[in-house]
């Protein structure tokens, strides 16, 4: 078992983790303040390994995520992202925070991100073969053929029907949905998979059934999860570590189940307290 103190087997590296997004104002735009979204994240995470980076809306938690993937730039105009985040390829430790946009092509197949909405992250006038193909045809040379193969196995491994790629996303459900997402993630054979809230509009037993899945998947392929999400009660089923992020900063972080049981930090335990608790003995 790998200890705390080996680095061995760290696949990412966050260090001193810092974003502003500015705010313009006036007839003439110019920068008026800044927001701090994100203030001084380190953290680590290994092979296999699932962090679970928890906190309310607006704490930052997502934008973690998207400065991991290296799309913040691409998304806001003239963001300040700050520190490092070392991503351990196996040519050699390259910092994603520093590259730009035609750099970071090669490591992005092994980084991949399941948004929080599978009702606006498909494309609705795309199949979904097409959805789940797009990013062989970018990052691989893969024949046609070969990728409609592969489209295929992937369907198989998240549980739904190869027949189902010449459908469109209005077709299915949530929980369908979702699977599609976390296919089209898995298509490059990525190392780290990003979870941004991936189950959060979804059903109760739903839920149980992504979170299952997705178990199985990390099992099979070797992934590592950063699985992001306001609950503690469905993080402490899929993470080994859990970080709880409050105005920008990790207040807490330590083994799941001790989080869950024993929290210290009083958002912590303000945040287990939210979580419903099915007991009919106990009073209001």
């Amino acid at each position: 078992m790998t200890t705390a103190t080996d680095t061995s087997d760290v696949i990412l590296d966050l260090q001193d983790l810092r974003v502003r997004f500015p705010v313009f104002g006036g007839i003439i735009p110019r920068k008026t303040s800044e927001v701090r979204a994100v203030d001084g994240v380190s953290l680590t995470l290994r092979r296999g390994e699932t962090v679970g980076l928890v906190g309310e809306s607006g704490c930052g938690k997502t934008t973690v995520g998207r400065a991991i993937v290296n799309i913040l730039r691409k998304m806001t105009y003239r963001v300040d992202i700050e520190g490092r985040i070392v991503y351990h390829h196996p040519s050699g430790a390259v910092d994603l925070a520093s590259l730009g946009q035609r750099q970071m092509r090669r490591y992005r197949p092994d980084l991949q991100m399941v948004f929080q909405d599978p009702y606006s992250s498909l494309n609705p006038r795309m199949t979904v073969g097409a959805i789940v193909e797009e990013p062989l045809r970018i990052h691989t040379r893969q024949t046609k053929a070969e990728r409609r193969d592969r489209v295929r196995w992937l369907l198989e491994k998240v549980r739904l029907s190869p027949e189902h790629a010449t459908r469109y996303p209005h077709e299915f459900s949530g929980g369908q949905r979702q699977r599609i997402g976390i296919a089209r993630a898995l298509a490059t054979n990525p190392k780290i998979v990003i979870a941004d809230e991936p189950v959060s509009a979804l059903d109760v037993s739903i839920q149980a059934q992504v979170i299952n899945l997705m178990q199985d998947l990390q099992e099979e392929f070797g992934l590592s999860y950063i699985f992001i999400s306001h609950d503690l009660s469905v993080v402490r089923h899929i993470a080994n570590r859990i970080c709880v992020m409050y105005f920008g900063r990790i207040v807490e972080e330590g083994p799941a189940e001790e989080i869950y049981l024993r929290p210290q930090h009083p958002y912590s335990k303000t945040l287990l307290a939210a979580v419903p608790r099915p007991d009919p003995d106990r009073r209001r």
